[in-house]
């Protein structure tokens, strides 16, 4: 018996996605382009690193994956999402485009995005920030082969796992959150991202590349990253209601396909099985629309400014 199953996407007010990083054997399009499948929004932003330029100029990869996940980035765009692609350090040629709109996708340095509620938030990639990429270009080039290298190990990895029949895991987030440097970088650019923000006098940000997902409060800011998909496999969303929290798709992905491994058609005598497969996936997908004020890391949702 063919199993299919039916879901009904999720509607989120606001999509925050960066570090896609398309043209590298490290991005992880599929989990990526399930994701677009299954989440709708009526403003998607694109927050820098989404083409790794830096990886094309020295060899060429473009999978299929890839281009299907350029190609459902764009047909959003043709159905109405508000489209705004702000460029980061990998996709920096697209700078140069700023303020023009191409296929619906509106390029922008930067943005200011309003919650319902009434706050500013600064939508920026955040490069900007990282001393080696402003000051010393060749060692980021140098921690970016290194950096790819850790990746293509952490595919094989990955690749093990699948066979095991085991959920996706970042060996590499998992060692740099062990690092005490960079440890130390991360809260270092959380802050400085944070402090500028404050002297903008906006109410928080939203930023991506340091491949880092994160929501949390400094002096008095609303700081958020909503990751990477080439790691970690996150995106930040903002509900109808304003509340902004993280969705880790891989997790989501491995409870989905552990959902359905449980309703899969068994040996006779099995119908009950049958018929709940139908249901599942929008069981799931009520079950995470039904959660309380809390965001997907378990912290609190921010607070509404007070009139």
């Amino acid at each position: 018996m063919t199993v299919i199953e039916r879901y009904q996407p999720a509607r989120h007010r606001t999509i925050f996605l960066s570090d896609i990083h398309l043209g590298t054997r490290g991005c992880q399009a599929e989990l990526l382009l399930d994701f677009l499948k299954r989440n709708e929004s009526e403003t998607l932003y694109l927050v820098g690193d989404i083409v790794d330029g830096w990886r094309l100029k020295r060899w060429w990869y473009w999978p299929q994956s890839h281009n299907d996940v350029a190609q459902k980035i764009l047909r959003k765009a043709r159905k109405g999402t508000n489209v705004v692609y702000i460029p980061g350090n990998h996709d920096e040629a697209a700078r140069q485009y700023c303020r023009l709109t191409f296929g619906e996708v509106r390029v922008e340095e930067e943005a200011i995005h309003l919650t319902p509620d009434g706050r500013k938030i600064l939508v920026i990639h955040g490069d900007q920030f990282d001393g080696i990429v402003r000051y010393a270009r060749w060692l980021a080039i140098l921690g970016d082969w290194a950096y790819a290298t850790a990746l293509r190990v952490n595919t094989a990895f990955n690749w093990g796992r699948r066979k095991l029949g085991l959920p996706y895991w970042s060996l590499s987030a998992y060692l740099k959150h062990k690092v005490k440097n960079a440890v130390q970088f991360i809260d270092n650019y959380e802050r400085a991202v944070a402090s500028e923000a404050r002297r903008r006098g906006v109410d928080g940000v939203v930023c991506g590349h340091i491949h880092h997902a994160e929501i949390r409060t400094i002096d008095g800011v609303l700081y958020c990253n909503d990751g990477d998909w080439v790691e970690s496999c996150t995106a930040l969303v903002e509900d109808f209601d304003g509340r902004l929290r993280i969705v880790r798709w891989a997790e989501e992905h491995a409870r989905r396909e552990a959902a359905l491994a449980e309703v899969q058609p068994g040996p006779a005598g099995g119908g009950v099985s049958r018929l709940r497969i139908a249901i599942v996936s929008d069981a799931l997908a009520a079950a995470d629309q039904r959660r309380g004020p809390h965001h997907r890391d378990g912290g609190p949702a921010p607070a509404r400014r007070r009139p």
